[in-house]
């Protein structure tokens, strides 16, 4: 192990440095990262879900930067209008449309895939970073627990109907925006769906990252020949809206140690744009950096050859898709 290396597993050992905003900037000055400036995307196609607000946001107003012809999804059409209508305002970028659908209704999904394919020959990348953390149960139309329906099946439902497109496009990449969070949970398919008595939002969210990061590694496994690839990452400790929103104690607690939206969403547009994460599949990052999927025993003990298929299964079943490769 060399010298950087040394210094960033001490820097991540303690989750209070590695997370927050002195991780973020210890890293950076040990790794003499690049600028995220430095890139260019022009003619890439890059689809960002939940890109209105948010780390979603800042990642799209970089992309948007880099000269990507960016599509942007989120529920509405106005406000995503309105997004739109603001970066090109900014970046003076005029390739950017957006394409309203809640991630959670399966026929959402399947239009927006049925638009994205009529309106883009290729697809160079694919961000999941739609979803939040809810501290009241609801459910999605079909009756999948809403935060498990926007955030696992959904993505996987768009993956897969996209396959294909990302295929022709290889080398294309697949980036799920997880959390840090999914480190407290294991890997389940019998208790994914929090029920009515039990449900703890914070607890929800933490079993549907953990699920994300799992079906990440298998994605890479069953289709990283076809010159897809796949990553996972997590921003760290971040002060967005939604976190404000959700964890209020937290976020005024840790308010002066956390990252800024842009220092969340680097490692994303990092992911997109260089050429290193080509060389792995089925990666999670943060700061720039492949790390563990598990910190604590008991999670790595849940993740068996078992529940993984289990997962995989019922995610399929559930989105009424099969993933495959047109031959």
């Amino acid at each position: 192990m060399n010298g950087r290396a040394i210094a960033d597993a001490l820097i991540e050992a303690p989750i209070f440095t590695s997370f927050t905003k002195i991780g973020y900037a210890a890293r950076q000055r040990l790794e003499g990262w690049s600028s995220l400036d430095d890139y260019d995307l022009t003619g890439k196609v890059v689809v960002v879900t939940g890109a209105t607000s948010g780390l979603g946001f800042t990642a799209a107003q970089q992309f948007a930067k880099n000269g990507a012809t960016l599509v942007l999804v989120g529920r509405g059409a106005e406000r995503n209008q309105r997004v739109v209508s603001e970066l090109i305002a900014a970046t003076s970028n005029k390739s950017i449309t957006q394409i309203p659908a809640d991630m959670g209704d399966y026929q959402h999904v399947r239009d927006l895939a049925a638009r994205l394919l009529a309106e883009h020959d290729r697809l160079d990348v694919l961000v999941h970073n739609a979803g939040a953390l809810s501290p009241k149960r609801q459910l999605a139309s079909d009756g999948t627990e809403a935060t498990v329906a926007s955030q696992v099946v959904g993505p996987f439902l768009l993956t897969a109907l996209l396959l294909d497109r990302l295929a022709t496009s290889a080398p294309a990449r697949v980036i799920t925006m997880s959390s840090g969070g999914m480190y407290a949970a294991g890997l389940t398919v019998s208790q994914l769906q929090m029920t009515p008595e039990n449900y703890n939002g914070t607890k929800q969210y933490a079993l549907a990252k953990r699920a994300q990061v799992t079906l990440n590694e298998m994605w890479a496994d069953r289709f990283g020949e076809s010159g897809i690839r796949f990553h996972a990452m997590h921003p760290g400790w971040a002060d967005t809206p939604g976190v404000d929103a959700s964890l209020p104690t937290f976020s005024k607690l840790m308010g002066p140690l956390l990252r800024t939206p842009a220092q969340g969403a680097d490692t994303l547009v990092w992911l997109a744009a260089d050429d290193a994460p080509l060389a792995s599949n089925g990666k999670f990052w943060l700061d720039r950096r492949q790390r563990s999927i598990h910190k604590l025993p008991s999670t790595k003990k849940s993740d068996t050859p078992e529940r993984r298929s289990e997962l995989w299964d019922w995610v399929a079943r559930t989105a009424s898709i099969e993933p495959a490769l047109s031959s």
